[in-house]
């Protein structure tokens, strides 16, 4: 078995959190100049889903009420802010996401916070269990941030004229 450092995992995660933050600004900026649809809505929870498989492995076990708490901390507190900067527009008859000036700050501050709670919580359980609480606190605000968007999709194209 190979024996990692906790720094240098520590480091690889901070380092791997900052470049997902990154990529995920990257990746939204161009989104916004696609068409949106209902499967682009619905694969990322999906995809992200495949992610409680890491709870196979016994190191990565947390009791149940913490997973509550870090999912309802993910659904009502994270997932706001990206609730409040997302909007649809219709243009030429297809929904674009509305780009919003906020959205890069917004996800630069949750990864700051991010980053500051895993030092803190680091500090009391393994590396791994913080990994799966803030998996399921990423799944929360991801799963409610992407219902929102479904409803607004809905209502916006069912307002409209129909879409090609």
């Amino acid at each position: 078995m190979i024996n990692i450092s906790p720094s240098i995992l520590q480091l690889g995660t901070t380092l791997g959190a900052a470049v997902i933050a990154l990529l995920a600004i990257f990746i939204r900026s161009k989104a916004s100049s696609k068409p949106i649809t209902m499967r682009k809505i619905i694969i990322p929870p999906l995809g992200m889903s495949t992610g409680f498989l890491m709870f196979v492995a016994p190191f990565t076990h947390i009791p149940l009420l913490w997973a509550a708490i870090s999912l309802v901390i993910g659904w009502f507190v994270f997932s706001y802010p990206l609730i409040r900067s997302t909007r649809f527009k219709i243009t030429d008859g297809h929904v674009y996401a509305d780009q919003s000036r906020s959205f890069t700050f917004i996800l630069l501050g949750m990864l700051a916070v991010r980053m500051f709670l895993h030092q803190v919580i680091e500090q009391y359980i393994t590396i791994p269990q913080t990994g799966a609480l803030f998996f399921i606190l990423a799944f929360g605000m991801i799963v409610r941030w992407r219902i929102f968007m479904l409803k607004e999709y809905k209502q916006l194209t069912q307002s409209s004229e129909p879409l090609e």
